[in-house]
């Protein structure tokens, strides 16, 4: 182990950690690429213990299979994780429209979720794909976050990183993508604040499934 493992082993670990797992969930490392401790280590410039721990956390996570001596497998996503994520979505988001509109607060709400659209619009797709997903998330957390539920928010947060793998890997699949989801953002934003709570749910349905569903297409 290096000098600096040693003195800072924590964040020798995390650094590995953070690295891998942006490299997945950005699609530079993709669904069923083996990838070895040695790989990392040399690429961070680190020994391959705090590479091993950041393994192991992921391998909890479930975004990496390790196999002794062959290194460790990128999970790829599965059709039933697709179906899973996509309706857990539907259901939290909808709730979400349907409390903000009950209570009649949708117009502060769109407004925040129209300056994320702003930013996703401003975007150099797809060389920033990485920051059109995470944009995109940030679009559609703004909504649940508003809806004011301390455990849905908490619950929709551990969708995250599934959400921006998602959608990282459904755009580099079908970059017609990019036009349709800013399109559909904005009919999202028009139906809420229009109030429309039914409308809402009908077509963030075929927006999820849209972009989810173009993960599925061989």
């Amino acid at each position: 182990m290096s000098t600096s493992d040693r003195s800072q082993p924590k964040a020798a670990s995390e650094r590995a950690y953070e690295w891998v797992k942006n490299q997945i969930l950005d699609g530079h490392l993709e669904g069923g690429q083996l990838l070895s401790e040695g790989e990392v280590a040399t690429a961070l410039e680190l020994s391959r213990t705090p590479v091993r721990e950041a393994f192991l956390r992921l391998e909890v996570e479930g975004l990496l299979r390790l196999y002794p001596k062959r290194g460790a497998l990128v999970v790829p996503v599965s059709a039933s994780e697709v179906a899973e994520v996509t309706e857990a979505r539907i259901l939290l988001e909808s709730h979400a429209a349907a409390t903000v509109i009950a209570r009649g607060d949708q117009a502060a709400v769109v407004r925040r979720m129209r300056a994320t659209l702003g930013e996703q619009r401003a975007l150099d797709v797809p060389a920033e794909t990485d920051a059109f997903s995470r944009l995109d998330r940030r679009f559609h957390a703004t909504l649940v976050e508003a809806a004011g539920n301390g455990l849905i928010t908490q619950f929709y947060s551990g969708l995250h990183d599934r959400q921006v793998r998602m959608a990282t890997s459904a755009l580099h699949r079908a970059p017609s993508r990019y036009s349709a989801i800013l399109t559909e953002h904005d009919t999202l934003c028009e139906l809420l604040l229009a109030g429309d709570a039914e409308g809402f749910r009908a077509r963030l349905g075929v927006h999820i499934g849209g972009t989810h569903g173009a993960l599925l297409d061989s």
